[in-house]
């Protein structure tokens, strides 16, 4: 391998991941309620980019835009929901890192399919764990409010936290499928275009 050749490549792939990482961000702020759940809750697509990122390259490369989008989201809002961002990077992994896993190891749009339904069922239900041990204890200190019960913080999740995120897997995936089916030219040729080069 060229010296120089693997130097650019990891360039243009530093390159890319930033440019997803910012196009992610720009996508969390153009978010949106779901009738009938708090108005907290919003969804939004920015997982999309960083699935593309995942599915290019690596689940690390998803999980390394994930962790972009969620930082400079974090200085652009001055640091002002902290718990809210650590939660939207880990939801993010928890539902993109088995879509990666799932279309790498068959590559083809049954298994990004099965993927994208296991990763809504994961985030569903890892977040809902999360929140019930973490994140809503979390943000009641935060934001200096009484600390909830159990019985509040399991409603919250039975009635909020588990319908949202099963929600956002299935708005997210039903997105991106035909946008995946428009990109798989696209990401079969860079993907042998990196591979060489590495």
């Amino acid at each position: 391998m060229n010296q120089y050749t693997g130097q650019s490549s990891k360039l243009l792939k530093l390159i890319i991941l930033s440019l997803f990482g910012s196009i992610s961000m720009v996508l969390m702020l153009l978010n949106f309620p779901l009738p009938m759940l708090p108005q907290y809750l919003k969804v939004d697509f920015s997982e999309v980019p960083a699935l593309v990122a995942a599915i290019l390259f690596t689940p690390a490369a998803g999980i390394i835009v994930e962790g972009l989008k969620n930082t400079l989201y974090l200085i652009y809002t001055g640091a002002a929901d902290p718990v809210g961002v650590v939660a939207n990077f880990l939801a993010g992994v928890l539902f993109i890192v088995p879509v990666a896993l799932f279309y790498h190891k068959f590559k083809n749009v049954k298994s990004l399919v099965s993927g994208l339904v296991t990763g809504s069922v994961i985030m569903a239900i890892g977040m809902s764990v999360l929140n019930y041990f973490l994140f809503l204890p979390a943000y009641s200190w935060f934001m200096g409010w009484e600390t909830m019960s159990a019985q509040v913080k399991w409603l919250t999740v039975v009635g909020a936290i588990l319908p949202f995120n099963a929600l956002k897997g299935i708005i997210v995936g039903v997105l991106f499928i035909p946008l995946f089916i428009k990109l798989k030219p696209w990401i079969e040729q860079k993907r042998v275009k990196t591979s060489s080069a590495a």
